[in-house]
């Protein structure tokens, strides 16, 4: 591990992208490059966490993403279930706890039972975090926050961005420092709208399924090189 002595980001996003494409040029079939995606999320994770980072979430399911072909929609959610079920003693033997941000709108029983079993198993974890947006959406975020001030009867001259932030999935997790896209992509997606409000952005041309250490090691030297203003000089 590469030694990292400036500033640490308190919270890296990743929009994993390029899952398809990789297993594509691989000659691989689709879904291979999605399960090989689910594998490197936790290596990655691991990886940031050791070198400090205290919160990484990993756009790994969106709310669009139901759209998709009935089989790749299956597929994905094997693949959740699967992680929430037997991949979690890893990530707690490591001390990393699982927070999960999204609506339970459209998923099963079963899904929804192992994200909170999970959850619940990690939630005295206190190393770092790793914060799954799964069936999640930005804008879907805000208009949950929305709705829940609204049903506790808060007036409208006394909405605020604190008591809107108070209602977001998950609302302890922290703004995110630095957003990382894949595969050379240059857009949001719909990802932690609220909470990138003065991130910095880093586009990757690699795909996800090619992320390594080596590339959080960069992530964190080009972190240490920005200057955040935060909308001062």
């Amino acid at each position: 591990m590469q030694e990292i002595t400036a500033t640490i980001p308190r919270h890296i996003g990743f929009i994993v992208d390029g899952n398809r494409r990789w297993a594509k040029e691989h000659g691989l079939p689709t879904l291979e490059g999605h399960r090989r995606g689910y594998e490197l999320l936790k290596q990655i994770a691991v990886a940031a966490i050791d070198r400090g980072v205290s919160v990484v979430s990993g756009y790994i399911f969106s709310t669009e993403n139901w759209k998709r072909t009935e089989t790749e929609v299956s597929y994905l959610m094997k693949l959740a279930l699967r992680y929430a079920e037997h991949d979690l003693d890893e990530i707690i033997a490591k001390g990393i706890r699982i927070r999960v941000l999204g609506t339970t709108k459209g998923l099963s029983q079963k899904m929804i039972a192992a994200i909170r079993r999970c959850e619940a198993k990690s939630a005295h974890c206190t190393r770092g975090t790793l914060a799954l947006c799964f069936n999640y959406g930005g804008t879907q975020e805000i208009a949950h926050a929305c709705k829940a001030l609204i049903t506790k009867g808060v007036q409208a001259d006394e909405v605020t961005p604190e008591k809107i932030r108070e209602e977001l999935y998950q609302p302890d997790i922290p703004d995110v420092d630095i957003v990382v896209r894949t595969s050379g992509e240059q857009r949001l997606s719909n990802f932690m709208l609220w909470r990138v409000a003065y991130s910095e952005f880093l586009f990757v041309d690699k795909k996800w399924p090619e992320m390594n250490a080596q590339d959080v090691d960069d992530i964190l030297h080009e972190y240490a090189r920005r200057n955040r203003r935060f909308g001062g000089n």
